[in-house]
């Protein structure tokens, strides 16, 4: 008996739940019609469960009787493994339903410098109004943050997530366009093609080629050169953009955010950029995670449309000091016949 005990413990180990869970519905019920009425179960489905129990542990387990059914020895030897695997089961069921439930925690989301800054503030502010107790960690980078090693549990990103264990959803494409300062446009004029391009300063990156290959999709050829300003930052690229340091290239909703911006050649052929929201498949049925997730998945589509459909801001007036500190460089390399 003892040989049959090790057996019959170490198979306990690797046994479907429900075989198990159909075997102790039958002892506590005392027949298999019982054991179907008790779990609102189907007679047939526990009968079968426990023939394939029976033939796994290569013992029998019932014997039939006029009245039900009566445990055999092997029958009691495997009941407090068996109790043991049903308090498993009801501690992690436990658990689960207090993670769905859950309405404090910690949660963390990674998203470029650019969404951190501008897009995602508001959001996290209206969404602690809401929930007080949920605190959000910001992840600022433009590297992709790694959900499968859980560096993140949300991720917010301008490409498909391709890993099967990812949820993702697409929440809109951002638009993105070019753009320029008022006082910038009203020194030097503003391009009227996309060759004139060539004749303004140009924002750029530094070692993202990013905006090159775009241009040369078009069939306009750019080179770093073409660049008066170059910066692989995009909270330093935008801000340079609204100090009138030249053309730039940014999200539609980020330039709603500032006075004075106006978009120039709007017939640019930009692609627009696919926002998705994603989270691991084992983290979306965390109550915690979930209501972050939820919230953001209608929040940012509504923020990005309030924002493109904003009026066109008020031009506002520059200090002429500031003004000539600015454009003058540009006046004076155009009067010399030199591209900036």
């Amino acid at each position: 008996m003892t040989a049959i005990h090790f057996r019959m413990a170490d198979l306990m180990q690797r046994l479907d739940w429900a075989l198990v869970r159909s075997y102790l519905a039958v002892m506590d019920a005392g027949s298999v019609s019982a054991a179907a009425r008790a779990t609102q179960g189907h007679q047939p489905t526990i009968s079968r469960h426990l023939s394939e129990l029976e033939a796994q542990l290569g013992v029998a387990l019932f014997e039939r009787t006029g009245r039900g059914v009566r445990a055999t020895a092997a029958g009691l030897e495997v009941l407090p493994a068996a109790r043991r695997m049903q308090a498993a089961a009801e501690a992690l069921a436990r658990s689960v339903t207090r993670g769905r439930e859950a309405t404090r925690g910690t949660v963390r989301i990674a998203a470029s410098q650019v969404v951190a800054t501008w897009l995602l503030p508001p959001l996290v502010a209206e969404f602690q109004r809401i929930e007080p107790e949920i605190a959000i960690e910001i992840v600022a980078s433009n590297a992709v943050q790694n959900l499968l090693r859980r560096e993140a549990d949300i991720a917010l990103r301008m490409l498909r997530p391709d890993q099967g264990s990812l949820i993702a959803r697409k929440l809109a494409d951002i638009g993105i366009g070019a753009y320029a300062h008022a006082d910038y446009l009203g020194a030097v004029g503003t391009p009227r093609t996309p060759a004139e391009l060539t004749n303004h300063r140009l924002i750029g990156y530094d070692r993202d080629d990013a905006i090159l290959r775009g241009f040369a999709r078009a069939g306009i050829a750019l080179t770093p050169a073409h660049f008066a300003v170059r910066t692989d930052d995009q909270v330093a690229n935008g801000q340079l953009i609204v100090a009138g340091a030249g053309i730039g290239f940014a999200a539609h909703y980020w330039a709603a955010l500032w006075p004075g911006l106006q978009r120039v050649l709007p017939e640019l052929p930009i692609p627009p950029l696919p926002c998705w929201l994603a989270v691991h498949r084992e983290l979306r049925g965390n109550g915690v995670v979930k209501r972050v997730y939820d919230f953001l998945a209608e929040a940012i589509p509504a923020r990005l449309q309030a924002l493109a459909f904003a009026p066109e801001p008020a031009r506002p007036r520059v200090a002429a000091k500031v003004k000539a500190r600015v454009l003058k460089p540009v006046a004076s390399k155009r009067r010399a016949g030199e591209h900036p």
